[in-house]
């Protein structure tokens, strides 16, 4: 079973890209952030044209999560099973993630698939870092109500947090912004550790892999970058974790990208085989730095 997740940073405008990522990797489970759609405005008709059921939990112009699946959705769960509450500010939101559509679950063919889209937090100590901090408290209690050491889960998404400093491009730089701070981080650990492992790190200690970079000077191709999502899979499924990557490939080209690249793992068999690009991606920055 392949499962990808990928903040696609609006699916009407990446909608193109999303199809073209689906037929070149094939997931049977793809988790989605940051849609930006209402989910009369979900695009379930395309899905279920190239072989996919699609649930969505949107809000319109802001954040948005999905899940499409290929081997069924039932029991499906937003925003923790209650209602999104009536924003109290018409700003962009990450100071009211309780009202804001940011998490998504299903059942896919035995497995809890959870996504998740974490708030951004902006600047440490500032309301919507508190707000950050409070939403990932929600994510945790959630997850202990919920799941239990034999449950068979994967929570995934764009966190929003860079776990260590080998997941990031220079912790020197970063210090002292959000995504890299010992809060967030805790928050971040706190969720691992009621039984879950981050699958692309327990099959890739190397660094200097990201998936996110910014759109701005270039920093892509100089993979000036963050690791900010994340597969998180539970215990019983730690040892069935045959292999995971990061598509750098899906992250520049036509149709115009995402700012982040889909991050993909496969459970009990090898999924359809493609080249994420990152051989030769590091002998050309490896050059550009001599």
């Amino acid at each position: 079973m392949r499962i990808a997740t990928w903040n696609v940073n609006s699916l009407k405008a990446r909608l193109d890209k999303v199809m073209w990522w689906l037929d070149r990797a094939k997931p049977d489970v793809l988790l989605m952030q940051e849609t930006k759609l209402a989910d009369a405005d979900a695009p379930v008709e395309a899905f279920s044209q190239a072989g996919y059921e699609l649930a969505h939990h949107g809000e319109g112009r802001w954040n948005g999560v999905a899940i499409a699946s290929r081997c069924g959705i039932r029991g499906v769960i937003s925003n923790f099973g209650e209602p999104l509450r009536r924003a109290q500010s018409s700003e962009s939101g990450d100071d009211e993630p309780q009202a804001e559509a940011r998490m998504l679950a299903a059942d896919c063919v035995g497995i809890r698939i959870v996504c998740i889209y974490a708030p951004n937090g902006r600047a440490v100590n500032s309301p919507y870092y508190e707000a950050k901090l409070l939403w990932f408290d929600k994510l945790a209690r959630w997850i202990n109500q919920t799941s239990s050491p034999q449950t068979f889960c994967v929570i995934g998404g764009d966190f929003n947090v860079a776990p260590q400093d080998i997941d990031v491009w220079d912790p020197v730089a970063c210090h002292g912004g959000t995504h890299v701070s010992d809060r967030e981080r805790r928050a971040f650990e706190r969720i691992v550790s009621v039984g879950f492992v981050d699958a692309y790190r327990a099959q890739h200690p190397e660094p200097g892999r990201y998936t996110w970079w910014d759109y701005r000077a270039g920093n892509f191709h100089k993979n000036i970058g963050m690791r900010i999502d994340h597969l998180l899979v539970s215990t019983p499924l730690r040892d069935r974790l045959v292999w995971s990557e990061i598509d750098r490939e899906a992250r520049k080209g036509k149709p115009l990208p995402s700012d982040h690249a889909p991050l993909v793992i496969d459970i009990d068999s090898p999924g359809h085989p493609f080249d994420a690009g990152w051989a030769s991606a590091e002998s050309r920055i490896a050059a550009r730095g001599r």
